[in-house]
């Protein structure tokens, strides 16, 4: 390790979480939303590269994703009297089916994005509201604009490696 690389590495490492934890608290305290789901918008964020654009395609994509959670919850209430112990498999497939299909379409192709809305929304335990959609789509823009200034803190104090003359 060189002397140079250290400072600019505790640099980088410093800002990247002094992001993560005001993010974090601007969740908690401000918007009082999760800041678990806070975490979902910034790991799709990261899961196309850190770049603006395919940080908001991601973003749309775990929106669509709590979508899909609210109807396959919807669902399975309202065929659970019918359908039994099978409502899950039924449920569970089509969903599947769905947002594996929608690795096809052109841009908003980020099947961990949109798993990452259908995972937030079952971890939040909360019935199909606008509401309850509200707080997790709130919570996971908070957590893309994060990610967003975090990729910037590492491209500004990231040193560039020396190229030899």
């Amino acid at each position: 390790m060189t002397r140079e690389w250290i400072p600019a590495h505790l640099k980088v490492t410093v800002g990247e979480s002094a992001v993560a934890s005001a993010a974090a608290s601007l969740s908690a305290l401000l918007l009082e939303v999760p800041v678990w789901a806070m975490f979902v918008g910034w790991i799709a964020f990261f899961s196309r590269g850190g770049h603006l654009r395919q940080g908001l395609i991601s973003l749309v994509c775990v929106l669509a994703g709590l979508v899909f959670g609210m109807a396959a919850a919807s669902a399975l209430a309202a065929l659970g009297p019918h359908l039994g112990a099978a409502t899950v498999g039924v449920v569970v497939f089509a969903v599947a089916m769905l947002v594996v299909s929608l690795r096809r379409l052109p841009v908003f192709n980020n099947l961990l994005g949109f798993f990452l809305g259908l995972v937030a929304w079952f971890a939040a335990h909360q019935p199909a509201s606008l509401a309850n959609f509200a707080e997790l789509a709130i919570a996971a823009t908070v957590g893309t604009l994060a990610g967003w200034l975090a990729s910037r803190v590492h491209h500004r104090w990231t040193p560039v490696a020396a190229t030899p003359a």
